[in-house]
């Protein structure tokens, strides 16, 4: 039997089945769904808008090759907040004190997001490919509020907060030229690899793997075995765990219950555009860092702050050989890196050796290290002969260009202006920061932080530390004590001995003052700087 149904008929038909199937918005039972127009993204006012002089059946029809509610939103926020999937927490003090931290200062969530905009977006997009949590994103706020170039006292670096063991764990590089810890690409594969590896060594917790992240696995494995012991509960917030850490998961539980409702807590995020910041290009050998910059038509800076893992003023010669720089940069990168001649990457010196230089002294001479002239000229010892010529790799700019190497950031951070008088000290054999610190009077820390170290660095012959003290700091010091500094003309036959002697000094802090070594002899002439208590001065 045939049936003739009416078009009309069929048409009604679509309309209901397309009502019945389209998709409900994504909410939980206690929370609201954020509002998809408080993002800017005007998608869900579009989608409803009929066409121009068209009917509602006109504009309930599917448009072919669109699929609106696919696009991804323009809004990093959103798309984060989007893939969060961390269990929610039931609220308690502990993540309410650093919200409120968080709410009470905004500045801080402004200069965060700021620096974030640049590594936010490969972080997010490294996570959803490993099927992680979204609210990790938000995991080097808490570590180095997205700074790579962050240094802590325990001797951690970078983004993900990585100490030198657990980076050669997780197979980060660190030599003189490059530091993988602070490597934007190399140190979220290494970060997302040890919470992976956490999150299945603690049956799944990703609190308990979070917390392990801080204070280690044995650390927290400990704490959970005492618990387990007692009967008691074994979860993240009844365990008894170092100070940091018991704060360390409720700061980033915190963030992401403001990423994920903001209008909640009366805050507003700035913008954080969802989309690559950066391009990784293979650039196949060692590169001057200013030149990749110029090829790139971008400033020096903005180059180091995508790539802070090289810590000199170009990529390490064993690599790794690629370079970050800008999405909008990248097509210009590549079409000039192309056509630049091999010998133009890196300048290099014939440098012919005299008498009296060693290998280290030549290697301080041109900013490099004993170890890549070894390497370049292919010297099994440091051993070099007179009149011979090594060849040397140096910068095609001055040092001074170079603001974010390493040994331009310590430099900046030794000069930098503080309390107090400012003396210089040279290593010596058998000195440590514990040492220096009771001889100057002075705390640990203070003296690492002065010196961009940290208190569990070792010193080395040799190194040059800027330290700050009080002008009267000497307590058998006369009461009317007045301490000035004076310079002083090197005269023949003049000794540190003679010379503390005569301005009632110690040599200790001739030396130290003057950055002098125990084993340098005075040459006649040289200006000497000593800080002399005047009342002292001429028997009074």
């Amino acid at each position: 039997m045939n049936f003739r149904i009416p078009v009309l008929t069929i048409c009604s038909a679509v309309l209901l089945v397309a009502c019945a199937t389209a998709p409900a918005p994504r909410q939980t039972a206690t929370e609201a769904p954020p509002d998809p127009v408080s993002s800017g993204d005007k998608i869900g006012e579009i989608a409803s808008l009929p066409a121009a002089g068209g009917t509602l059946l006109a504009s309930a029809l599917p448009v072919t090759g669109v699929e609106i509610e696919n696009l991804p939103p323009s809004n990093l926020w959103v798309a984060l907040r989007a893939d969060f999937s961390l269990p929610r927490q039931p609220e308690n003090q502990r993540i309410q004190v650093h919200r409120n931290w968080y709410i009470k200062h905004p500045n801080y969530i402004d200069r965060v997001a700021e620096r974030a905009e640049r590594y936010a977006w490969h972080i997010h997009q490294t996570l959803v490919e490993r099927n992680m949590p979204a609210e990790i994103a938000l995991l080097p706020i808490v570590e180095s509020a997205y700074d790579p170039f962050a240094y802590s006292h325990g001797r951690a670096a970078g983004l993900w907060q990585f100490i030198p063991g657990t980076g050669k764990r997780f197979k980060l590089k660190q030599d003189w030229w490059y530091d993988g810890r602070r490597d934007v690409v190399d140190s979220t594969r290494a970060a997302l690899d040890y919470l992976q590896y956490l999150h299945k060594h603690f049956n799944n917790d990703w609190l308990l793997a979070l917390a392990a992240y801080n204070s280690g696995e044995g650390t927290v494995a400990k704490a959970v075995r005492k618990n387990r012991k007692a009967g008691k509960p074994t979860d993240f917030w009844s365990l008894k765990l170092p100070r940091e850490t018991r704060a360390y998961v409720p700061k980033l539980i915190a963030l992401a219950q403001l990423v994920k409702h903001p209008e909640n807590y009366g805050i507003e995020l700035p913008v954080l555009p969802n989309q690559a910041h950066f391009k990784i290009i293979d650039i196949g050998g060692q590169i001057d860092l200013a030149v990749a910059a110029d090829l790139a038509g971008i400033k020096l800076d903005t180059l180091y702050r995508l790539n802070p893992g090289f810590n000199q003023w170009a990529t390490s010669p064993d690599g790794p050989h690629r370079i970050l720089v800008p999405a909008n940069s990248a097509a210009t990168f590549r079409q000039a890196i192309a056509q630049l001649p091999p010998e133009q990457r890196v300048q290099w010196k014939r440098h012919k050796i005299k008498n009296g230089e060693t290998l280290s002294h030549i290697a301080k001479r041109y900013h490099t290290s004993t170890e890549v002239l070894q390497a370049a000229n292919q010297l099994n010892s440091s051993t070099i002969r007179v009149g011979k010529h090594l060849m040397v790799p140096v910068s095609s700019q001055s040092q001074e260009v170079y603001k974010l190497s390493a040994a331009q950031r310590l430099n900046r951070k030794q000069n930098a202006s503080r309390k107090g008088v400012k003396t210089r000290h040279v290593v010596s054999n058998g000195d440590t920061l514990w040492d220096l610190s009771r001889e100057y009077k002075v705390g640990v820390r203070s003296l690492a932080s002065w010196n961009g170290m940290a208190p569990g660095d070792t010193l080395r012959v040799g190194q040059k530390l800027v330290i700050w003290t009080k002008q009267s700091g000497n307590k058998n010091q006369h009461p009317g004590a007045k301490a000035r500094a004076v310079y002083y003309t090197v005269r023949k036959g003049d000794s540190l001995a003679r010379i503390s002697s005569r301005f009632k000094v110690s040599v200790r802090d001739v030396q130290r003052w003057n950055g002098l070594s125990a084993n340098k002899y005075l040459q006649p002439g040289q200006r000497l700087k000593l800080y002399v208590d005047v009342t002292r001065q001429a028997g009074v």
